[in-house]
């Protein structure tokens, strides 16, 4: 009850922030058309820079970027595992698609101040989203605070501002999907056969699940951009689209929250693989359709970032 009224309030204080903005762009410009935005921004307005940044707080409650991420966690540890990868997942990923759109073809004309809050709001993203998952030992509280720090990576490759960043977006997009299917798949099998969502619940679960252990391991491995995964392909390109137009200490302190990262990712590997205990958990009884869908979701981890022609057709869609 606790994760719904949460989830309820912030979605709706976060419609209304959006919807007051784009109220404010109306009359700051007598128009809410995509085409004819553009033309009609003037980047030193008042009212227009006070309609975007509500409007970009909007969209912020919506991906969970920090400070606007206070839901999330809650959000995704009371609720059943398949909405909470349905909230990490699909709701994420579409909202992102919006987000490029919007910004590079509407306010386009404001680029100086999107690029100036995406830098800022991307570094307190990855920081926080790091820190925090440092401490969780719920297993869905910590990929709450891992999909904040992702989010911190979308907004690096957002701020590039370019062809090849809104390219490396999507791209990235794609492989979280498959890797946070692959491990949300994983805490739904074991939850539901032994309601366990620990993290030192997961000790010694190699033992006897050795398919679960190899799928959740390779999920975080791309999850923390280690190759060959794809998700190291992924971070790469949108590391490299934020370089493109961002200053020196912006990428070393991404690249150092990308560091920090791989500790709270192995730490959940560790605890599967190696941890000793004297109760492991036992042998999870799987479907032949969630085995399945948990082969496909490694495989395409593991293929997406050797499959050349899957970021050549993203890019022709562009």
């Amino acid at each position: 009850s606790e994760a719904a009224t949460k989830m309820i309030l912030s979605s709706a204080f976060s419609s209304g922030v959006l919807l007051f903005g784009i109220s404010l762009l109306y009359g700051a410009t007598g128009t809410i058309q995509f085409t004819e935005l553009p033309v009609l921004l003037k980047n030193g307005d008042a009212l227009v820079l006070t309609g975007f940044i509500l409007f970009f707080t909007g969209v912020a409650f919506k991906l969970s970027v920090v400070p606007f991420h206070l839901w999330t966690a809650d959000v995704y540890e009371g609720s059943p595992v398949a909405v909470t990868s349905f909230l990490s997942v699909i709701s994420k990923g579409s909202i992102a698609f919006i987000f490029i759109t919007i910004l590079y073809k509407v306010f386009q004309p404001l680029g100086t101040v999107t690029y100036q809050l995406l830098v800022i709001l991307s570094v307190a993203t990855l920081m926080i989203g790091n820190l925090f998952a440092l401490r969780q030992n719920n297993l869905k509280r910590f990929l709450a605070f891992s999909s904040i720090a992702q989010v911190g990576f979308i907004l690096v490759g957002i701020s590039g501002g370019t062809l090849s960043s809104a390219v490396a977006v999507v791209y990235f997009v794609l492989i979280y999907i498959f890797s946070n299917l692959a491990a949300f798949g994983v805490i739904s099998m074991v939850t539901e056969a032994t309601g366990r969502e620990t993290i030192d619940s997961y000790k010694g679960l190699y033992k006897n699940n050795k398919l679960l252990s190899w799928v959740m391991a390779i999920a975080l491995f791309s999850l923390a951009g280690i190759p060959p995964t794809a998700g190291f392909f992924g971070k790469l390109f949108l590391i490299m689209s934020g370089a493109a137009t961002a200053e020196i200490w912006f990428i070393v302190l991404v690249s150092m929250n990308l560091v920090v990262s791989l500790f709270y990712y192995l730490k959940v590997v560790r605890a599967i693989f190696t941890d000793n205990t004297d109760n492991p958990m036992e042998e999870i009884e799987l479907n032949s359709v969630p085995k399945w869908t948990l082969l496909f979701c490694t495989v395409a981890i593991i293929g997406i970032g050797f499959v050349g022609w899957i970021y050549e057709y993203i890019l022709s869609l562009q």
